[in-house]
């Protein structure tokens, strides 16, 4: 849509598409949150079938090598698919009841940091408006915003499997902050090609990945970290 309208209506049209998906996704999400008391809300949001737990596993014992293959019509799904033999399986795989469990209820604070979480995209679109895309100011917010969501979120006891793990994916996620501009136009670009050149200078074979890594690299970081969405 994105690519679309910017090749229709040029850059005006662009930010306009933008912005209009981005506040579509914010008021579905705080629908979520604030009406139907979905929690933290995770990413993917819907957890992947797994159709080992629809069916009965049907599995063949080699004759010579005893080894344990699973039938076609019990293969799991893409997601969940792995793979160790059908018992490593069941014994790595979370329970579904877990997996399923519901949300945790939100407190003041913690709806709070939530609703920081789902408008920051908002925020951080309506800051580059004011002050532009090469101001520290957008860049600044949008961290202060993910650190404060993150810090009073971490008070919440009790957390499932999947909410924990959401949090730690926001957690890592700070490091893209790294490759968004201005930090990455003035600290981090030089330090991340000069490392890539020297692997593909003094490691053999990386090269083949390092050097259309060093092509594509400015390309990648201007379309994928100037939205933060």
């Amino acid at each position: 849509a994105e690519m679309g309208t910017a090749r229709v209506w040029g850059e005006m049209g662009r930010w306009t598409i933008i912005v209009l998906i981005q506040l579509a996704k914010a008021i579905l999400r705080l629908l979520l949150l604030l009406w139907y008391k979905a929690g933290i809300q995770m990413s993917p949001p819907i957890v992947p079938l797994n159709r080992e737990t629809q069916q009965p596993d049907q599995t063949y014992v080699g004759r010579r090598s005893s080894r344990v293959v699973r039938s076609l019509q019990s293969t799991p799904s893409l997601q969940s698919r792995h793979w160790g033999s059908p018992q490593q399986r069941e014994e790595s795989q979370p329970k579904s009841e877990e997996m399923n469990q519901p949300p945790t209820p939100l407190g003041l604070q913690e709806t709070i940091a939530e609703s920081i979480y789902i408008t920051r995209p908002l925020l951080h679109l309506l800051s580059l408006g004011v002050w532009g895309q090469r101001s520290w100011k957008p860049w600044l917010l949008s961290a202060v915003l993910d650190i404060s969501s993150l810090s009073l979120l971490s008070d919440l006891k009790d957390l499932n499997r999947r909410e924990r793990a959401e949090l730690r994916r926001r957690t890592i996620l700070l490091l893209y902050y790294l490759l968004r501009s201005p930090f990455y136009d003035r600290y981090s670009e030089g330090r991340i090609l000069l490392l890539l050149r020297l692997l593909a200078d003094y490691v053999p074979g990386v090269g083949f990945i390092t050097r259309p890594l060093m092509d594509y690299l400015p390309a990648w970081q201007k379309i994928y970290f100037y939205n933060w969405g």
